[in-house]
């Protein structure tokens, strides 16, 4: 049993080895056959790259030799073009050549022809100074004598021609200048808008009978003067039945002279002293009503929260124009216009309302300034309070600064809106008016002045001065240094007179 097992065991070890033999051949061979395969593909591999080197070879030689023949091309074509303008550079140079020897021939002619023309020149001379000669022997004047003779009957005769000239000028102009002169003015009434005129710078005063208009001009006229000094309204008495005209291109003066007057009227009692109570309590109760305008115009709107000063500024817009239009109806147009176009594009309408209420504020100062209306309304808005939307929507309607707000450009298209529509506005108004208030405040730079008013439509200015500060001498000095000033500053049609007033006044007191 034992050998057996052995025997077993001893012949499974030689059968392994047998196979382990066998296998070892076999792998042998396998990779003998392997290399050999390797070695031919190897073979063929290179036999392909070396007929792909070889063909690319022959493409990059191709090319080489199409550039070649293309360059060559390019070099016999250069060459022949060379080679042609060295042709027409040779044709050039010898015309030159040719050209330089006619130069030389004419040259020489002319030479000689200027020669001849200076030989004949001094012919001419020397037979002009025997001419002289023989004049002046003849005539005995020298040379400088007759030229000064025959200059001075020519300025004679100049001066006859002249005078002939100018007073046939002035005849024509005689005959023609009242012609002409009439001609102006048809022209200048037939395009002003006299109703516009009339709108802004005149007020109606209606009175039950023509009895009053002596009690309002007074004795002597002194009842009249105390109402244009107190309102700086001029105030045009004349036949027109049943009626007075108070003239002024301020609304607020106009206004306060019409109620001072229809309560003076109405009292019966006119003279100065009563004429400056009157125009007094007027002038608070305008301002008053100024500011109940501005809370009407806010409550109507449905605006709220407005400063006090802002309430003001918008109530003092009812007297105020912009180019002829009136500035309150304006913003409350623009106002509404702006809550409409925000509402069509989803924003927020009583932010746009608040800013076209306000967008021309500063059109109406509490006293002069350089600054753009749309800036100085800007400023004020921030000032009391108001949102960066409305500010800069006030500051940028005119493009004076950049716009950050969508509010902004709305309230920009509806103030041209507003103002562009036909009859809306007319520029000839708000420039004269500017012309006025111009004139006014060129009397203000003086010392002593203390009111000034531009009456009979600018061609007149009423300055007031002071008698403690201002004596008679100085008034005349006045007078004079305004007239100056107006005459090198300003621009305007015809003439200004400048009247300055100083009324010395006492006043005592009966206890």
């Amino acid at each position: 049993m034992v050998m057996t097992i052995i025997a077993a065991v001893v012949g499974l070890l030689i059968g392994l080895a047998g196979g382990y033999v066998l296998w070892q051949n076999a792998l042998k061979k396998r990779g003998a056959l392997m290399i050999t395969e390797a070695k031919k593909a190897a073979e063929q591999h290179k036999k392909d790259r070396a007929l792909e080197a070889k063909e690319r070879f022959l493409n990059l030689k191709e090319e080489h030799e199409r550039a070649v023949q293309k360059r060559d091309q390019k070099l016999a074509e250069r060459q022949n073009s060379f080679r042609e303008k060295d042709e027409r550079l040779k044709k050039s140079i010898e015309e030159y050549k040719k050209d330089q020897r006619n130069l030389e021939r004419e040259k020489e002619t002319l030479a000689k022809k200027r020669e001849s023309l200076d030989s004949r020149v001094r012919e001419v001379e020397k037979l002009r100074d025997k001419q002289i000669a023989e004049l002046e022997s003849l005539s005995g004047m020298t040379e400088e004598e007759a030229k000064q003779q025959m200059i001075q009957a020519l300025k004679d005769k100049a001066k006859l021609d002249a005078q002939a000239i100018v007073q046939n000028t002035i005849e024509e102009a005689k005959l023609t200048a009242n012609q002409e002169a009439k001609k102006v003015v048809i022209q200048s009434i037939q395009r002003v808008a006299t109703e516009n005129a009339i709108e802004n710078a005149v007020s109606v005063f209606n009175i039950e009978n023509d009895d009053i208009k002596g009690k309002i001009i007074g004795r002597e006229g002194r009842n009249i003067r105390a109402i244009e000094a107190a309102t700086g309204v001029e105030i045009i008495v004349d036949d027109t039945p049943e009626a007075i005209l108070l003239s002024c291109f301020d609304p607020v003066r106009r206004e306060i002279a019409r109620l001072s007057m229809h309560k003076l009227v109405s009292d019966g009692r006119i003279h100065p002293a009563r004429v400056e109570e009157v125009v007094a309590k007027t002038t608070k109760q305008i301002e008053e009503e100024i500011v109940q305008i501005g809370k009407r115009t806010a409550i109507d709107l449905g605006i709220h929260g407005l400063h006090p000063e802002l309430i003001k500024t918008v109530g003092r817009m009812k007297y105020r124009s912009s180019y002829g239009q009136n500035l309150l109806q304006h913003s409350r147009e623009v106002a509404n216009l702006c809550a409409i176009m925000a509402s069509e594009l989803g924003l927020n309408p009583k932010i746009a309302k608040r800013a076209g209420l306000l967008h021309d504020i500063g059109k109406v100062p509490h006293e002069e300034t350089d600054l753009p209306h749309a800036i100085l309304g800007m400023q004020w808005a921030e000032k009391y309070g108001e949102k960066p939307e409305v500010c800069n929507a006030i500051g940028a309607h005119h493009d004076e600064i950049e716009m950050t707000s969508l509010i902004s450009p709305i309230v920009q298209v509806c103030d041209a809106i507003s103002g562009a529509r036909p009859g809306a506005r007319r520029m000839v108004a708000d420039s004269y008016i500017q012309r006025l208030k111009d004139l006014e405040n060129v009397a203000y730079d003086f010392d002593g002045v203390t009111k000034a008013y531009a009456i009979q439509a600018g061609r007149e200015l009423r300055v007031m001065v002071e008698s403690e500060k201002v004596t008679d001498a100085m008034a005349a000095q006045i007078s004079y240094d305004i007239s100056q000033k107006i005459q090198t500053e300003m621009t305007y049609p015809g003439q200004v007179k400048v009247t300055v007033i100083r009324e010395l006044r006492s006043v005592n007191v009966a206890k």
